[in-house]
């Protein structure tokens, strides 16, 4: 596993003090064993699919350790057909919303991941989860343009031109956090949201996959809002 030093990083309202970096898995002797992620999902998982698939080259240098979800779902069983551990955190079988960000960042502290991949998981980390490892996230246009649950309809109804994803490290606001990556795509005069939506995903699971692999075998750092991979 990659091992963790601190940083300093500049201070925003919503970013936390410092961040914890990856240091590259490449020593002197080579590559070392591949950095340990977990996945969180909440649907379909055909982001954790890609990550999966890919990571059965030992050269991405990534090994999904646990998959955590908060519903059963269909990325669930995805995982389970690969042999990785899952478990279910329910928001509804704790207190309230602090309670279960506690619980999920234990569970996710089980596994003691390098970082944490959020893959289509629909529900905002509070501060004990992001606390525990840099968590990273896709999302369905290019940012800081069109945040929020419908970043391809709101696009498609302002009329750009061009939109795309963009992946980024997870803060405390909604889709607000550092940019590591971004891939854009054009939009077609007859496209729905279904149809536009669909050339996004190809983009963002190609993304997904190759900035993960980046992280694991180049390390990072987080400094203010910057991401340095490398």
């Amino acid at each position: 596993m990659a091992r963790l030093r601190a940083v300093t990083t500049e201070s925003t309202a919503s970013q936390p003090d410092a961040a914890p970096a990856v240091e590259p898995q490449d020593g002197p002797a080579g590559p070392s064993a591949p950095v340990d992620v977990v996945v969180l999902v909440s649907g379909s998982g055909t982001l954790l699919q890609a990550l999966l698939d890919a990571s059965a080259d030992p050269a991405l240098g990534v090994r999904v350790a646990a998959v955590v979800a908060d519903r059963p779902c269909v990325g669930l069983e995805r995982a389970e057909r690969a042999g990785v551990p899952t478990s279910v955190v329910r928001p509804g079988d704790h207190a309230d919303r602090a309670a279960w960000d506690t619980a999920l960042a234990a569970r996710i502290a089980q596994a003691a991941p390098a970082f944490v991949v959020s893959a289509g998981f629909m529900r905002i980390l509070g501060p004990a989860a992001l606390a525990v490892a840099t968590v990273v996230n896709t999302h369905p246009a290019l940012l800081p343009s069109f945040p929020g649950a419908h970043g391809v309809r709101d696009a498609l109804a302002y009329g750009v031109k061009v939109t795309g994803t963009t992946c980024h490290v997870v803060d405390a606001g909604v889709d607000t956090g550092p940019i590591i990556e971004q891939r854009v795509v054009a939009v077609a005069e007859d496209d729905t949201e279904e149809s536009l939506h669909e050339r996004i995903k190809v983009q963002e699971r190609e993304m997904l996959v190759e900035v993960v692999g980046r992280l694991a075998r180049e390390g990072f750092t987080v400094e203010g809002r910057r991401v340095r991979i490398g």
